[in-house]
C-alpha cells in the first residue's frame, strides 16, 4: 500500500502532523509512505523513522515545477492520499494524485476533491490540530486507540557538534531557551517584555537564558542585547530547526509564544511556559508536553488575526513578565 502525506508548510503546523503519521505506521506497518513538504521546513521530515520518502516543493513554485511533482506522484501510483494541509496547492495535489482513496477536511470550495472528508471544527468544542489529523487517519480505516507524541528526525553527528559549540559559548549553568521570534503583530510579546523577563530569570543563581528564533528575529535580537545591558547568549540565525530541537533537548527549559519552537520544544522532555495571545490552547497547546499555559481571559480571543479589533493587541500584551516569572519558576526552584 502507497500512501501520500500532504502538509505543505509551516514549522508547527507539520510537527502536529506527526502523532498522526506514527499512527499511520502503526497501522500499516508495511505502507510506503511519501511526504510532500516546502523546502524551507524539509528538514522536519527528512530523515523520520516512519518516512520512506520526503518530496521537497519550492515555497514559491511556478508552473513547470508544480508539473514536475505532479508527474512524480503519479508515477508513483498512491493508493490513497491524506491531505493534512487543505490549501489551494495541496489539495490540487490531492486531486491530480490519481489515488482512488482521497482524505482530507471539509473546506469550503475544495471539499468535492476529497471522498473521506472530516470537520475541521465540532459543535461540541475545539478540537487540538494534531488530533484532528489523528481523525484523518481513521477516517483511512486506521484503529488509533492511543494518540502518540510528537516525534522529529534526530540530529546528525555534524548537528550535534554545532549544538556542542554553541551551548558551550553560552557558559555554564542551567540553560533556559527564549524564544523571541514573532512572526506576526498579533504574536509579538514586545522587546520590553522580553528583556524584562531576561532579567527576572538571569536574577536566578545558576540560571542562563539563550535567546532563540530565526533569521529574521535579528533585528530583535541586537536591540535586546542592547537593552538588557549585556551580551545574552543567542541562537537566532545561527542552527537550523533539528540543532534548535537539540538545544533545546538540553535546556531546563523553554519559554515562547504558540509557534513552531514551542511545538519543536513539545517533541522534546523539556518543560514549557508558554504564552498565548490570539489562539487558544485547546486548538494548539504543546502536544502531550509537561507545560504551563499564560494567556489573558479575553472575549476577542481567539481571533483570525488580520485585524485587531482593540487596536493594541491585547491578547498578548497585557500578559506581563511577572505572569510568566512565576510560571517559570515552577520549574526554575
Amino acid at each position: 500500500m502507497k500512501i501520500l502525506l500532504i502538509r505543505l508548510r509551516r514549522t508547527g503546523d507539520i510537527i502536529l502532523t506527526t502523532p498522526a503519521v506514527a499512527a499511520l505506521r502503526a497501522a500499516f506497518p508495511k505502507a510506503f509512505l511519501t511526504y510532500i513538504v516546502e523546502g524551507p521546513f524539509a528538514r522536519l521530515v527528512r530523515g523520520h523513522p516512519h518516512l520512506d520518502k520526503v518530496i521537497v516543493l519550492s515555497p514559491k513554485a511556478g508552473r513547470r515545477e508544480f508539473l514536475a511533482v505532479v508527474r512524480e506522484i503519479r508515477r508513483e501510483k498512491f493508493d490513497a492520499v491524506l491531505d493534512f494541509h487543505g490549501g489551494p496547492k495541496a489539495s490540487l495535489f490531492t486531486l491530480l494524485s490519481g489515488a482512488r482513496t482521497r482524505v482530507g477536511y471539509e473546506v469550503k470550495y475544495r471539499r468535492l476533491i476529497y471522498n473521506r472528508r472530516v470537520p475541521r471544527a465540532y459543535a461540541e468544542g475545539p478540537v487540538h490540530s494534531a488530533a484532528n489529523h489523528l481523525n484523518l487517519v481513521k477516517a483511512l480505516g486506521a484503529d488509533v486507540r492511543k494518540a502518540p507524541p510528537l516525534s522529529l528526525p534526530e540530529a546528525t553527528a555534524k548537528e550535534r557538534k554545532n549544538v556542542d559549540r554553541l551551548m558551550k559559548e553560552a557558559g555554564r549553568g542551567k540553560k533556559v531557551v527564549l524564544h523571541i521570534g514573532a512572526g506576526n503583530r498579533f504574536r509579538d510579546w514586545g522587546v520590553e517584555n522580553i528583556v524584562r523577563l531576561i532579567g527576572l530569570i538571569s536574577g536566578l543563581r545558576g540560571v542562563r537564558v539563550v535567546l532563540a528564533g530565526g533569521r529574521d528575529d535579528r533585528e530583535a535580537e541586537k536591540e535586546i542585547q542592547i537593552r538588557a545591558g549585556g551580551r545574552v547568549p543567542s541562537l537566532v540565525g545561527r542552527v537550523n530547526l533539528i540543532e534548535l530541537r537539540e538545544a533545546i533537548r538540553r535546556s531546563v527549559l523553554f519559554v515562547g509564544p504558540d509557534s513552531g519552537p514551542m511545538h519543536i520544544a513539545a517533541s522534546t522532555s523539556t518543560p514549557i511556559v508558554a504564552v498565548f495571545g490570539p489562539t487558544l490552547p485547546a486548538h494548539f497547546a504543546p502536544w502531550q508536553a509537561r507545560a504551563v499555559i499564560v494567556e489573558s481571559d479575553l472575549e476577542c480571543r481567539p481571533c483570525r488575526q488580520k485585524k485587531c479589533v482593540t487596536g493594541d493587541y491585547r491578547c498578548l500584551r497585557t500578559v506581563t513578565p511577572e505572569q510568566v516569572f512565576k510560571a517559570c519558576r515552577r520549574f526554575l526552584r
